[in-house]
């Protein structure tokens, strides 16, 4: 992006923004001889500090020459462009990841296997200002403008929420940014920040003009609340595409359950949520992928990327993000594909999603 795509991206989405001096030729590209881009994803960062802004745009680390990152971003909410070139920010990531975010594919588990790539000649990179010992809370204000930029970034590029990674998905040195509790975000109250409700909020972003306020929601119907789980535990063979039967029924104010246990929304209409899973007997290390398909009635008409979930001891358990779109007459469901070579029981599956419909 060039400085004028930032500011009429930022601006666009409503991002409050001002710009350190000389930000817009600050970058390593001369220091590394190494060009900035192409750039394929946004990854995000924590400070473990407070008022980091000089360290961010120009006194960098002992070991680590600034810029270390493209934006700043404080409590207040208001963001600091610091860059526009190549910056410290992302060090080594792991190959199998940064790969997974320029298909935008679901990440895996890193593996340092699969050799590394320098995050820094491909990702943008923001600071946000967090000591992140996980009591340092992010503002409402802070977290509504890091959902902004990260979507600002993305509207422009095309890209979905796919590309927007955490440092702690990324790192083969053990990073944990970024982490901490958040004040409140929209309608919504305090909770412990994750990257998967992160991206979850930026893909609910990008599913609207980038004017949309998630605090005004005028224009929209109420919601329709959508609470589902299993009757009772069931076996998943492995190799084939099994789809959940959600056949317990605690609330479904949208009223699209219905009698076909498996579709849990129907289009024309938009939600977001998660269903969490729990499972026994996949072995550890063995794993079960998860993916959102539409169908239009009984054919399957597209699928979702795919998420996965690996076997621990004493038990498997994931909550997979659902956030979509979805087209006039047809039905979501969440399918199951055991990749293990041998049969494993879910014991537990509970979806919650807020269903706008559409006309």
């Amino acid at each position: 992006m060039t400085p004028a795509q930032w500011r009429a991206a930022l601006r666009a989405e409503g991002v409050r923004f001002v710009e350190y001096r000389g930000w817009t030729t600050r970058g390593r590209d001369a220091a590394t001889g190494k060009t900035f881009g192409p750039v394929h994803a946004i990854l995000n960062h924590h400070t473990a500090g407070r008022d980091s802004l000089a360290t961010v745009a120009m006194n960098g680390l002992p070991d680590l020459p600034p810029p270390l990152a493209h934006a700043y971003l404080p409590k207040s909410g208001v963001l600091t462009l610091v860059a526009d070139g190549r910056a410290n920010h992302a060090g080594l990531a792991a190959k199998n990841v940064f790969d997974a975010l320029v298909a935008e594919r679901d990440l895996p588990r890193q593996s340092t296997a699969s050799g590394t790539v320098d995050g820094n000649d491909a990702m943008y990179g923001i600071e946000v200002e967090n000591l992140g010992d996980n009591v340092d809370t992010y503002t409402a204000e802070q977290y509504d403008t890091w959902v902004r930029f990260n979507a600002a970034i993305c509207r422009h590029h095309g890209w979905s929420a796919a590309s927007v990674a955490g440092h702690l998905e990324t790192s083969v040195e053990g990073k944990v940014d970024p982490r901490g509790p958040v004040a409140g975000y929209g309608n919504r109250g305090r909770f412990t920040f994750t990257m998967d409700r992160f991206r979850a909020d930026v893909a609910e972003r990008l599913a609207h003009p980038a004017s949309w306020d998630p605090t005004h929601q005028e224009d929209d119907d109420m919601p329709g609340y959508v609470n589902l789980g299993l009757a009772k535990p069931f076996t998943l063979e492995p190799g084939a595409w099994d789809s959940i039967e959600f056949t317990t029924e605690w609330n479904d104010t949208a009223g699209d359950h219905g009698t076909d246990g498996s579709v849990f929304v129907r289009g024309a209409a938009r939600f977001t949520g998660s269903v969490s899973l729990a499972i026994d007997g996949l072995a550890v290390g063995h794993v079960v992928q998860a993916r959102m398909s539409e169908y239009d009635g009984d054919k399957l008409a597209k699928d979702h990327p795919i998420d996965e979930l690996i076997g621990t001891p004493g038990g498997t358990f994931r909550v997979v993000p659902l956030v979509k779109r979805l087209a006039k007459d047809r039905g979501m469901r969440v399918r199951l594909l055991n990749q293990s070579d041998a049969p494993i029981t879910i014991t537990s599956a509970v979806l919650t999603a807020l269903v706008f419909k559409e006309s």
